[in-house]
């Protein structure tokens, strides 16, 4: 038996499972695998003519070092995913983000100044922290070592240019012909293919989009991904374009890019916040990998919150399918065990995780579920009897060709104001409409901003009590899985995460991420917990079931043979025996029926024949 897993995993041989909470400095990736399958080190390797064949599975600096770790503390952890994981799997070793910036006074996840480029404004190692990227190395070096592990490596990178970049403009490599890019009879340079209005809104000093409509802007991002694989890199995780910071265009000429190298690099997209299916099917065909929530840490709720997620994309048929130059995987972030720092610390490594042992157990194996069992239990309860329930407007963001985003309306409310609200039915009837004010841009009449006709047309939408402050899509913070920050105000400014437009068919598209608003009213205060589970199928014939207790309390959950028979329609199932795996008690199915005592937050994972 094996659970494949990643931050980019899923779930993984059972040994390694136990292994994995002794290992420091651990803080693994948890791709959705939604299946088990035999995996070893062996028939992962060999399968280099199909990319990504099984989940990715590895080991992420973030969680545990934020984005100050040395090549010394790489390394060394390195070399206890070689010595303890690479038998069960693991290949991966990822640099999370900011390796290029100086460990100096100052210096911190969105400071401005404290990076190391290069002449062609591409990002480089720092060498206070990476001493063998001295004379222009880059990572070669540190990939070689990784390689020699057995392993193979891995970076973290942001959307298209860096701001520092911008700011020094320094020109475009040409790497076709050698030397700066030219075209029209001029040298290229970074301002010409900035876009400042579309900046990481998490990151706004760090980074921000370029213009790939321009062959300039194309230039620089074959640049970019043409060095790190002449570093040896294997992975990369490009951050700050997907989910509410979508940027399909760039996604799409990245993909094409790491299509044409010669060597192979795994292809993983990061943010995942407000991700759905629907969105995903865009990019799953560029990319091997796509996150669908946002930063997972040591909380039981950010734990809780993936179980619905994993159930849309299962039931979506969005596992292992087409990808980059093999398949592609849904990607549930980090299982955040072991030594961790926090979240936007300058600090490395200080803590053990806050996760019970029970809950370390339910969050290895609820990503690999492939079909959902129905049981008695974790469904909304109504209010009692008396008591009005209370509604809150949630906003979220899909693609616009899904149905789901046509509900926006206008009308007039005197000659210089014009109200758009959200229409579309309801549960409650008596739920106040969520409404905002329309405001046109104020132009800048110098006409400097050349991106200025782009938004001709759109505009801005202020709250209806406070005209000052404008609505925004994506959350100016990188956020956890548990949290819903996206649709909030703050004071109106020049920034594409600002401005809307809306259109005849109902839609209302933000000029950041190309997505479309949707309102949701969601009763405050519901308790999200219950009882869940999954079942898969093994490679041999075996089938794997899990019960999840999210509630507070210990729960006799069971599943009946019956259960099985509907979910897996090719068998005919009357008993099954096996074991469960945690505790290893020897299961029997009794009266048709397989049941099992769970703790507060735990899981039961059954390995059973059935006949």
């Amino acid at each position: 038996m094996s659970c494949d897993i990643y931050d980019d995993a899923s779930c993984t041989y059972v040994p390694a499972m136990m292994k994995c909470f002794s290992v420091s400095l651990v803080s693994f990736w948890v791709l959705l695998a939604l299946c088990f399958l035999s995996v070893s080190s062996h028939n992962i390797s060999e399968s280099g003519l199909q990319q990504a064949s099984f989940p990715p599975r590895g080991w992420n600096s973030y969680d545990s070092f934020s984005w100050t770790i040395s090549e010394e503390e790489f390394l060394q952890s390195a070399e206890i995913v070689s010595q303890r994981l690479k038998a069960h799997g693991y290949q991966f070793v990822v640099v999370d983000y900011l390796w290029y910036r100086k460990k100096v006074k100052g210096a911190f996840p969105d400071s401005l100044g404290f990076d190391v480029i290069d002449e062609w404004g591409r990002m480089l190692p720092d060498p206070g922290r990476w001493p063998s990227s001295i004379g222009g190395k880059g990572f070669s070096e540190v990939a070689n070592k990784v390689h020699s592990m057995g392993l193979k490596f891995g970076i973290h990178v942001m959307r298209g240019i860096s701001t520092q970049a911008v700011n020094a403009n320094t020109p475009i490599l040409d790497t076709t012909k050698g030397g700066a890019y030219q075209e029209s009879g001029r040298v290229w340079r970074a301002k010409d293919i900035a876009m400042p209005e579309r900046a990481c809104v998490w990151m706004s000093h760090g980074f921000m989009s370029v213009n790939t409509k321009l062959e300039a802007g194309r230039a620089f991002l074959r640049s970019l991904y043409e060095q790190y694989a002449a570093w040896g890199v294997d992975f990369v995780k490009h951050d700050c374009v997907f989910g509410d910071d979508l940027d399909l265009n760039e996604i799409t000429y990245v993909s094409e890019v790491l299509s044409k190298l010669n060597r192979p690099i795994v292809y993983s997209l990061s943010p995942g916040t407000s991700v759905t299916p629907a969105m995903a099917k865009d990019v799953s065909g560029l990319v091997n990998m796509y996150r669908i929530t946002g930063d997972d840490w040591d909380n039981w709720t950010d734990v809780r919150a993936h179980f619905d997620v994993t159930r849309d994309f299962s039931t979506a048929n969005m596992i292992g399918g087409k990808g980059l130059k093999g398949n592609s995987w849904p990607d549930l972030d980090m299982l955040p065990f072991g030594w961790l720092t926090d979240p936007g610390s300058n600090a490395g490594p200080h803590r053990y995780s806050k996760l019970s042992l029970e809950e370390k157990r339910t969050q290895f194996p609820y990503v690999t579920s492939s079909n959902n069992l129905k049981h008695p239990g974790g469904k909304k309860r109504p209010p009692k009897k008396g008591i009005k329930a209370s509604y809150t407007h949630s906003l979220g963001l899909t693609r616009c060709s899904d149905s789901k985003a046509s509900g926006w309306s206008i009308e007039s409310l005197n000659h210089d104001l014009e109200r758009i609200c959200w229409k579309k039915s309801s549960e409650n009837k008596h739920q106040a409409l969520f409404c905002v004010h329309k405001r046109e841009l104020q132009f800048r009449l110098d006409g400097e901003s050349m991106y200025q006709e782009d938004y001709r047309g759109k505009h801005q939408l202020v709250a209806t009590d406070r005209m000052k402050f404008c609505l925004e899509a994506s959350p100016k913070r990188k956020v956890t899985s548990k949290e819903f920050k996206r649709g909030s105000f703050s004071p109106c400014r020049w920034d594409s995460n600002q401005i809307w437009e809306l259109n005849s068919n109902g839609t209302l598209v933000n000029s950041y991420s190309g997505l479309c608003a949707t309102v949701e009213y969601v009763e405050a205060n519901v308790n999200s917990g219950g009882i869940r589970s999954w079942i898969a199928t093994g490679r041999k014939g075996e089938i794997y079931l899990a019960f999840f207790n999210l509630s507070e309390q210990k729960a006799v959950i069971y599943a009946k043979t019956s259960y099985l028979a509907k979910v897996l329609p090719d068998r005919s199932i009357d008993t099954c025996k096996g074991k469960e795996v945690w505790s290893g008690t020897d299961v029997v199915t009794t009266q048709g029926t397989i049941s099992m005592n769970v703790e507060i937050h735990g899981c039961a994972l059954f390995a059973l024949n059935c006949y």
